[in-house]
């Protein structure tokens, strides 16, 4: 049995363990994961019943994901649940109980350090790749929407990709506009969507919405995953936790700017035309200040 790593959601170990799984045991996970993680929340009994598996199926699998047995996986299960619908008070509580004595400074610093290991850690090259090749892709027209707190990372997404590419649009954050812009989507088009714990509802229907016109999804979200996850073609996990009432943005905002260069590079050299066609408006709007 393996070592059970305490900083990896139950989702991401699956996803590790998944190529040495044997193929009943592939179908209690795929089955976990299509609907994570309330598949896994009942007795031993009625999950592997709802699967298709039997309960040795569900037991072998847990154990090779490195838990002791099934009451602990579901135990994880349930503490991924709590955690998610966590407020600032709780957070800042939860933080302050287990402060080290150190300066707030050190503890972050190391908190945004791990995020930001834990993050890369999971990305998988291939599902990295795919997501670029489809925000680069000038034929698929790209919309882009941002919740309460993460709208500040789909404006900053918003004015590098517009740069980057034609075709993009920013949703406004009132969500009584989004049927306007839903009502514009063609099939092939694409959403990024960033969602973090509390996760939103708005952002949720607007996600099922274009899913049904054919809109493909890029998800940015939190460790433990938004509802979104089941609806996104490619999804991105990012470790926010961070000694504070609030979540951090600091990993999503690396990830995001990782995938804005490589978007770039794949637009390249169509990406360098419009930034020197941008440059000659800033020129004429005298926007920038000259120091030559």
């Amino acid at each position: 049995m393996t070592n059970l790593d305490s900083s990896a959601s139950v989702r991401a170990l699956i996803r590790q363990h998944y190529p040495a799984l044997t193929p009943s045991e592939r179908k209690f996970a795929d089955a976990l994961l299509d609907n994570y993680p309330a598949a896994g929340l009942a007795s031993i009994t009625i999950v592997a019943s709802n699967a298709g598996v039997s309960s040795p199926t569900v037991a072998r699998m847990v154990k090779k994901l490195g838990f002791k047995g099934y009451p602990e996986f579901h135990k994880a299960l349930l503490g991924e649940l709590e955690a998610k619908g966590v407020g600032p008070t709780q957070r800042r509580d939860n933080w302050s109980a287990e402060a080290p004595e150190t300066h707030l400074l050190n503890r972050f610093a190391q908190a945004v350090t791990t995020n930001l290991q834990l993050t890369f850690s999971h990305i998988e090259t291939a599902r990295f790749d795919g997501a670029t090749r489809l925000l680069a892709d000038a034929e698929r027209r790209l919309y882009i929407v941002g919740g309460r707190i993460t709208q500040a990372l789909g404006d900053y997404a918003f004015t590098h990709f517009q740069a980057v590419r034609p075709g993009v649009t920013h949703l406004t954050s009132s969500s009584g506009t989004w049927p306007h812009y839903v009502l514009d989507m063609q099939p092939g088009d694409t959403l990024l969507i960033f969602d973090i714990r509390r996760y939103e509802t708005n952002l949720l229907r607007l996600a099922e919405m274009v899913k049904q016109r054919g809109v493909a999804i890029v998800l940015f979200t939190d460790q433990w995953g938004s509802p979104i996850s089941s609806l996104a073609d490619f999804t991105f996990h990012c470790w926010v936790e961070i000694p504070s009432g609030w979540d951090s943005n600091v990993s999503t905002m690396m990830l995001l700017e990782t995938m804005i260069a490589a978007v770039q590079e794949e637009r390249w050299p169509e990406a360098r035309e419009r930034y020197e066609r941008l440059d000659e408006l800033f020129d004429m709007t005298h926007f920038f200040r000259k120091f030559t």
